[in-house]
Order: structure tokens, then C-alpha cells, then sequence
């Protein structure tokens, strides 16, 4: 069993549904989890005007490779309407998946890289991901250092209405 830590992102449709579809489909053999950060709106990145996003960040076991991982994450996004074929990068998208971390793993092929090459840039991740492991170091550096270093203004606790 490998230790992973996946991030979780929506911003079309009912992101919070999304998300919640997205554990869910998780917990079915693919990660255990053993922690999940509460969920931020967060403001759009990338070139094309867009929706707020919801984020959050789990950890987890799972017995799959990076690989295996990886399939399984973007079979649940094309199962929860993501169609990458049409899709914008940096776009809007129902449900984006990412391995942030895989234990000690360092992957580097075309289309997985293990740590996430920008984990450490982004405010939407290291939020949420040090509400939940703090002290965990990548590349040498802590994420709380990371995250104390990064503008923060447009990551919010999400407040869903009823």
C-alpha cells in the first residue's frame, strides 16, 4: 500500500456534487482515505474567464502504481462529465483529479510526473493541503513554508448555501 495525496477541483455544474461524486467513486477500490481537508472556493487560474473552483485535498492509501492511479483518477472524471478532447487547458472543467503526491515516488513520463510539478506554486492545493499535513515535505521544504510564501487572498473557506 502506498501512501497518496490526491487533489480535487470543479468548477461547472454543482461543484460540491462533483466533489462529493468524485470521494465517492474513490472510496470503490481505488483509496482508502484517511483524511480530507474541508473544501475551498477558490478564484479561477489560467487564460479563459471563468467560475470559482472548489478544491480540496485527500489522503489516502491505495495498492495501485501510478499508473493504475492515474487511470482510475480520469476514468472517474470522464464518468462525472470531463471530456478532455474538447475541453480548453487551463479551462473550465466538472471535475479535475490530480496525484499531488504518490509516498516517496518520483515519476517523470510525458503524462505523469509524481510530485505534482506545481503543487508547491499553487495556493488552491497548499491550502488544503496543509490544513491536513502541515509538516509534510516536498523537496525539502515543508508545506507550511511553501504556503507561507504564496498569496493566499483568493482561497476561501466554501460556505455552501442552502
Amino acid at each position: 500500500m502506498a501512501d497518496v495525496y490526491l487533489a480535487l477541483g470543479s468548477n461547472l455544474g454543482d461543484r460540491a456534487e462533483n466533489l462529493a461524486a468524485a470521494r465517492e467513486a474513490l472510496a470503490r477500490g481505488v483509496v482508502t482515505v484517511a483524511a480530507a481537508s474541508s473544501i475551498c472556493e477558490t478564484e479561477p487560474w489560467g487564460p479563459k474567464p471563468q467560475g470559482p473552483y472548489l478544491n480540496q485535498v485527500l489522503r489516502g492509501t491505495t495498492a495501485l502504481s501510478p499508473r493504475e492511479l492515474l487511470a482510475r483518477l480520469m476514468q472517474i472524471e470522464r464518468a462525472l462529465g470531463r471530456n478532455r478532447a474538447k475541453e480548453e487547458r487551463y479551462g473550465p472543467r466538472t471535475l479535475d483529479l490530480d496525484i499531488l503526491l504518490y509516498g516517496d515516488a518520483a515519476v517523470r513520463e510525458p503524462d505523469l510526473v509524481i510530485p505534482h510539478p506545481r503543487m508547491m506554486e499553487r495556493p488552491f492545493v497548499l491550502v488544503p493541503l496543509a490544513e491536513i499535513a502541515p509538516d509534510l515535505a516536498v523537496g525539502g521544504v515543508r508545506v507550511r513554508e511553501a504556503l507561507a510564501r504564496l498569496d493566499t487572498k483568493g482561497v476561501v473557506p466554501y460556505r455552501q448555501s442552502n
